[in-house]
């Protein structure tokens, strides 16, 4: 009998063993997290504003995955330039000002807070943004001054994965004194 008693022992803990094993897998493949989305390209520009030391960032997604603007947040590192460190959260922002003590922000305030310094998908609700959209937004000349040459590294992060979806560093260029962001009307000769 005791052959037999050491095979059903076997079969015994080889079945635990194995309904074990699949608790454990099945445990785990629930708590996995959604795949973050793909940016196969991206561009970025950051240019001073008008008059003042301020920077205009402008970030293209050019193609991949459409980005939902509420499973996003931009994280500006300006160590190098102005030795700070900001984030937009809670994103579409929606028009509303990038205040420092608004839902918008965390971190340092590198950001522009007047009014609808947020623009692009990022800025409008229910945003997503698509390939060959652009988000512009502003920083602050009173809390980031730049000048030319200066560097910055804009993230734009997927919360839900926790991944780095876009990853731009830029230099500051510089329009021309008393140079419009818009261009003059063109004239016509008669």
């Amino acid at each position: 009998m005791s052959p037999v008693i050491a095979t059903v022992l076997l079969v015994a803990v080889v079945v635990v063993a194995a309904a074990t094993t699949a608790v454990f897998v099945l445990d785990i493949s629930n708590t996995i997290e959604d795949p973050a989305p793909v940016v196969g390209q991206s561009s970025g520009d950051l240019t001073t504003q008008d008059g003042n030391g301020g920077g205009i960032v402008s970030i293209t997604h050019i193609a991949g995955d459409t980005l939902v603007a509420a499973d996003l947040e931009i994280v500006v590192d300006a160590d190098a330039a102005c030795g700070k460190t900001g984030r937009l959260v809670n994103l579409p922002a929606e028009g509303d000002d990038p205040d420092p003590e608004s839902e918008y922000v965390r971190g340092e305030d590198v950001f522009d807070n007047s009014a609808n310094s947020v623009s692009g998908p990022i800025g409008e609700a229910g945003g997503e943004w698509t390939p060959g959209e652009t988000v512009t937004f502003r920083l602050a000349s009173s809390e980031c001054a730049l000048t030319r040459g200066d560097t910055i590294t804009v993230r734009v992060v997927h919360t839900p994965s926790r991944t780095v979806v876009i990853d731009q560093s830029l230099t500051v260029t510089q329009f021309a004194p008393n140079r419009s962001l818009v261009s003059p009307p063109l004239r016509r000769h008669a």
